[in-house]
Order: structure tokens, then sequence, then C-alpha cells
């Protein structure tokens, strides 16, 4: 295994740029761009490696990969007591629970989401 094969590559469509844009988030920054997706899969994975190499030639320590990362299925988002109040509110009038009824929210945007970028 290449190091990095432990990156996260990322080629979606982008409606605004009207091509594809491939990046490696947290290592470069900018990304590869043009109209077949496969060219620019192959391109990002050449500019993964140049920076993977910029960075051990300049004796720099590379960011941590995201790709194979454990994720606990838990973290903290401070919301402010307005909105802490409004959804426990909203999630008492649906008979949820507040984690519930924000993880749901969150699934509905997630969809959306989804759905937009296609």
């Amino acid at each position: 295994m290449k190091l990095s094969d432990k990156y996260l590559k990322i080629v979606e469509w982008s409606e605004e740029d009207q091509c594809y844009v491939g990046t490696c988030p947290g290592l470069m920054l900018g990304g590869i761009h043009g109209d077949d997706e496969a060219a620019v899969y192959k391109e990002l994975c050449q500019a993964v490696d140049e920076w993977i190499k910029v960075y051990q030639e300049d004796g720099e320590p590379l960011p941590s990969a995201t790709a194979g990362k454990k994720y606990s299925g838990k973290f903290v988002v401070r919301v402010g007591k307005e909105l802490h109040k409004a959804l426990a509110i909203e999630s008492l009038c649906r008979g949820e629970s507040l984690n519930t009824h924000c993880l749901n929210l969150i699934r509905e945007q997630q969809a959306e989401y989804k759905t937009k970028r296609k």
C-alpha cells in the first residue's frame, strides 16, 4: 500500500464550474478540474503523491489521513440556548428524544445534499 492510499480522494461534478473537481481534503489546497471523471481521479492521485513528496522533502509532518479512520458515531455540537430550546420543544411535540429528533434532521439534510449534488 502506498502512503497516498491513506488519503481520501473525492471527485464530484461541480454545477458551478460545469466540470469534475477532484480534491483531497486536509492534504492539498485547491483541486483538479476536468471533463472526464476517470482522468480527474488519475490526475488527483498523481497530485496527492506529489504533495506527499513535497511534505517529505520539506521535512514537514504529513497531515493526518482520513481514509480508514474509525469514527465513534458521536460528536458534540454547540448550538446556543435558543436553538437548543427550540429543538427540545420540537422533539417533545414529535414524541422523540432530542437526540433522535436532531439525528432525523441531519439525515434529512444529508439526503437533500446528496440529491442536489447529483
